[in-house]
């Protein structure tokens, strides 16, 4: 069936489909995570598990367990659930008892945390401010916060100015540099535009951070010279947060959630990271049940984001 022809998902179906897609993609990629494009299995072998002979990453992580991208977006989520909004000193305590206990990580199992972020946590132990705790170097511009900036997206219910200033303080957490606040500006609007169905979600987000911004601010410098919107799709799905942001967009030129996230795996390197952030939007575009249900049905730690889900689902509704 093409996807003309697909009835659209709801609303509703869409944002469950962005968590439960971000997760999924996540944990399908935890074991691919540091192989070259190269030593990737073919598309149709990519499975929780992967096949015989393969060298698998993070070993002794079961099947179907996500990463540190899942848990920090669950962290996000739950920040704003719990507060009612954006607030970075709560969201920054729940990333700390996430790296120290475990919160909202599967078996509290933390496996896999990126320098930068360790970084930052460091910072918050020691009392600085969360708007200061993310270093703002050109070298930190790894893909830490945009990762986890989904469910911002997914909650928020407010103006695109508004989402975007949201977007871009989270990232400040643990991702103080302006390009990566940027990236996770934009790949908020790209959400909202596939939550509000539009014609051409990428171009629509790309033309609404540009009239939020002037042509000779910062934010548009690192849009048009950094990210380069209107480049042709490419990607290498590498912890660079252009080019995570850049990889997913690639994926998700493929027609199914399925293809979109074994595309994401493909490109090889950050492999979870880039699953996660194409998952998220693919779960988005064709809602939650174009989730293939052997995937879902064995993705660990539905005790964890259920009720999260739930909240979010009941703030939309009644909202």
């Amino acid at each position: 069936m093409s996807r003309s022809t697909k009835r659209k998902p709801t609303a509703l179906e869409r944002v469950e489909g962005g968590l439960i897609g971000l997760l999924v993609g996540d944990a399908l990629g935890v074991p691919y995570e540091f192989h070259p494009a190269s030593e990737i299995p073919a598309a149709g072998l990519i499975e929780y598990q992967p096949p015989e002979g393969f060298s698998r990453a993070h070993v002794g992580v079961p099947p179907g367990t996500w990463s540190d991208d899942g848990a920090q977006a669950l962290c996000l989520l739950a920040s704003l659930l719990h507060r009612g909004g954006l607030d970075v000193e709560d969201f920054g305590r729940r990333l700390q008892n996430w790296y120290e206990l475990g919160y909202l990580a599967v078996d509290n199992d933390v496996f896999d945390v990126g320098v930068t972020t360790g970084r930052a946590i460091a910072a918050l132990r020691a009392g600085t401010p969360a708007l200061e705790a993310g270093p703002s170097d050109t070298y930190s511009n790894g893909n830490g916060s945009l990762m986890r900036s989904l469910p911002l997206a997914l909650w928020h219910t407010g103006p695109d100015a508004r989402l975007v200033e949201d977007a871009f303080a989270q990232s400040r957490v643990t991702h103080g540099h302006l390009r990566a606040q940027v990236c996770c500006g934009l790949y908020c609007l790209w959400a909202r535009c596939w939550l509000e169905d539009a014609g051409d979600p990428w171009g629509d987000a790309t033309a609404r951070f540009r009239a939020l911004f002037p042509l000779e601010s910062r934010e548009r410098e690192e849009l048009e010279w950094q990210v380069r919107p209107d480049e042709a799709p490419s990607g290498n799905g590498s912890g660079y947060v252009v080019d995570s942001l850049r990889s997913a967009r690639l994926a998700m030129e493929l027609d199914s959630y399925e293809g979109v996230v074994r595309q994401a795996i493909r490109l090889g390197n950050d492999t979870d990271t880039t699953a996660c952030v194409a998952g998220g939007i693919a779960g988005l575009r064709g809602g939650v049940q174009e989730i293939p249900e052997r995937w879902r049905a064995k993705l660990r730690g539905e005790a964890l984001y259920r009720p999260l889900l739930d909240g979010l689902l009941a703030h939309l509704t009644v909202g």
